[in-house]
């Protein structure tokens, strides 16, 4: 039930304001000092305070800021005999919801509430919501236990409370850009924005009008002021995937982002302060493209402080389920199906396939089995059959390596791979040969 706080030390009122408000269909509870009112906050949580200003032993005004102190969610409304400008200006500020004179006023007091307790239930959903999306971005949320992505996390985890810059590299589809949205939110600056821009996306003009934005007049078309990325997310998170596509031009200006933390807009030439953290985001070969005069060294060595490398999914063959599982009940969701099994056949195929679009590859091809799935279990039927045959089951192919052994051989060494989530030392172990002939092996069979 919604409860109400009323603080005053005349008995009478307290009495009167309990019989109105309780009549609302409110939960009254009482206090006759600041004392009494501090422990019922701890003890029973009121949504709402009603509360004097003149109090026997604190006035109403400060009790105002404890209160926040100890429960922000409360909104608390103070009322005085004698209003006057300095308290009502310094309640505002101490986190007062209003400040209203008695008797003149006691017709606002009903609406004020109503109006309170929507703030508060407005301000729950906001609690609710932003402890969703953190737990939806958050490290924990990044699905697999393989050794290469626990390994990642950990070390995104340690980097997330600095402020340095950090370069995320890795295949197309890896997941990088959650894998950034992860490092913000574990970060200080989780309460400002997370802006990522995709810098293959523009051409050169688009996107250093999206980086750096534009004064008005700047060109044809351009009618008013406009921030660009750097400055909407103020006291937060750049996120610059493929920034080994960024025009050089654009680059020297990125630096100066860096180095000086300014900025200039398009057609202005006064610089603007910006305070953010930059992730950036390749799966380029940056250090190559320094050598080639494509990208600049100076950049280079600012936005790759701290590197991470995001490992392939046919590098994390015992996450492949987990993530089957997990888009599995998504799309249940998105096509209201009830598929709740995946067959072992499906499972394996998943396995064995080189998933060169990576994660992302993979959940395309879950959403294409649920959409195709009329039971609830999916099967290597609804494979796209392009690449199906190659391995369903590998029954053909199983055929044909009977009498090859080398392919036996490969495809034994891979299965054992992938039931030992790529410890290549315990591999070696149940396959009874040495460390250094299975490595001779891998190359032999060209097995990342």
């Amino acid at each position: 039930m919604n409860q109400v706080l009323i603080v005053d030390d005349e008995e009478k009122l307290r009495s009167l304001l309990s019989r109105i408000i309780s009549l609302e269909g409110y939960d009254v509870i009482h206090a006759r000092d600041g004392k009494t009112a501090l422990k019922k906050i701890e003890s029973d949580s009121p949504d709402v305070v009603l509360c004097d200003v003149k109090l026997p032993d604190i006035s109403g005004v400060e009790l105002c800021k404890k209160i926040k102190e100890k429960s922000p969610a409360t909104e608390i409304i103070l009322l005085t005999a004698y209003g006057n400008i300095a308290d009502g200006v310094q309640a505002i500020k101490n986190g007062a919801f209003d400040y209203i004179t008695k008797g003149d006023d006691n017709d606002k007091i009903l609406p004020l509430i109503h109006r309170a307790f929507e703030k508060v239930a407005l301000s729950a959903k906001i609690s609710r919501l932003e402890k969703k999306l953190g737990e939806k971005y958050s490290f924990d949320s990044i699905i697999g236990h393989s050794k290469k992505i626990k390994a990642a996390k950990e070390t995104g985890l340690k980097v997330a409370v600095t402020d340095t810059a950090v370069l995320l590299t890795g295949e197309t589809g890896t997941g990088k850009e959650v894998f950034a949205h992860a490092i913000h939110e574990a970060s200080n600056r989780n309460k400002n924005n997370f802006i990522a821009i995709n810098c293959a996306a523009f051409n050169r003009d688009l996107l250093e009008n999206e980086m750096f934005g534009h004064k008005a007049g700047a060109f044809t078309g351009a009618s008013k002021d406009t921030k660009g990325i750097f400055e909407e997310a103020n006291n937060g998170t750049v996120f610059l995937d493929e920034i080994g596509e960024m025009p050089l031009e654009l680059q020297a200006k990125l630096l100066r982002v860096l180095e000086s933390g300014e900025l200039m807009r398009l057609g202005e030439n006064k610089p603007i302060k910006v305070n953010v953290r930059i992730i950036a985001a390749t799966h380029r070969d940056l250090q190559k493209l320094v050598e080639e005069g494509q990208f600049r060294q100076d950049l280079y060595y600012r936005i790759a402080v701290f590197q991470i490398s995001l490992p392939p999914l046919r590098e994390r063959v015992s996450d492949i389920e987990a993530f089957a599982r997990h888009f599995l009940a998504n799309f249940n969701t998105k096509t209201n199906k009830k598929i709740d099994k995946i067959s072992t056949a499906y499972l394996e195929a998943l396995k064995q396939h080189e998933w060169q679009g990576n994660i992302r590859e993979l959940k395309n091809i879950l959403e294409r089995s649920v959409i195709l799935t009329e039971t609830d279990q999916l099967e290597t039927d609804s494979l796209p059959a392009e690449w199906k045959y190659a391995e369903s089951g590998n029954a053909t192919h199983q055929q044909l390596s009977a009498f090859d052994l080398a392919s036996a051989e490969k495809i034994h060494i891979r299965k054992v791979l992938n039931y030992t989530s790529g410890n290549k030392t315990e591999a070696a172990r149940l396959l009874n040969i040495a460390l250094t002939t299975l490595y001779r092996k891998l190359e032999d069979y060209n097995i990342s």
